[in-house]
């Protein structure tokens, strides 16, 4: 099984990239925000999903552990493939994708192409109890917030505030989706430029009301 390639960006197309390793072209697919981060002629480094069957090997690419887990979740939700599952990551970002499931926001997923109303409110519904560390790794990632912000892409102050906030709300007793939901509620109503203690008291605000 393949778990990561490194290699040159040979080819871009519109699902799908070649990343030269060692002379070998391995032809990876990956999501529409994976791909606007690859560049033609530099090296890059994607995290594999091999899938075999039995009449192909196709390996899956993304230019983070967070990603990987979320493309592996989301096929565990019926009428949900392989396909879909990238298109979802394609439109939102692991971060975006934890706010909308914590905010129960289907509508922020439907907006996925090929993704209808049904759809989109199953993984809403099924994946906001069933997902509470991917959600919190999405928003910035629990204990190891900042190993968990860098590898997701999203190593931002508003970031590791939100992971800070989820911690201590979670601290205080509170369901790991309880605090996630909160705190997505309250980043959402303060801006990026809120801080944990901004946070932390909106979304203490948020699971009393």
């Amino acid at each position: 099984m393949i778990g990561k390639l490194r290699g040159k960006v040979d080819a871009i197309g519109e699902s799908v990239v070649i990343l030269d390793v060692g002379g070998v072209g391995y032809e990876v697919q990956a999501s529409a925000r994976t791909l606007r981060s690859l560049q033609l002629g530099e090296e890059a480094s994607l995290t594999i999903d091999t899938h075999v069957r039995e009449d192909a090997i196709r390996l899956y690419g993304f230019a983070t552990e967070v990603e990987r887990s979320w493309f592996r979740t989301l096929q565990t939700i019926q009428g949900v493939g392989a396909k879909v599952a990238l298109a979802v990551l394609g439109i939102l970002s692991p971060n975006d994708l934890a706010s909308a499931i914590a905010l129960g926001n289907w509508q922020a997923v439907e907006q996925t192409p090929g993704v209808g109303k049904k759809i989109a409110q199953r993984i809403v519904a099924e994946l906001k109890d069933k997902a509470p560390g991917l959600a919190i790794a999405g928003v910035g990632g629990g204990d190891a917030s900042a190993s968990a912000v860098a590898d997701a892409g999203v190593a931002s102050e508003h970031s590791n505030a939100a992971a800070e906030a989820i911690s201590a709300l979670t601290n205080l007793g509170y369901q790991p989706v309880e605090a996630a939901r909160a705190v997505a509620t309250a980043a959402k109503e303060l801006g990026e430029d809120a801080d944990t203690a901004q946070l932390i008291r909106r979304g203490l605000k948020a699971l009393s009301s």
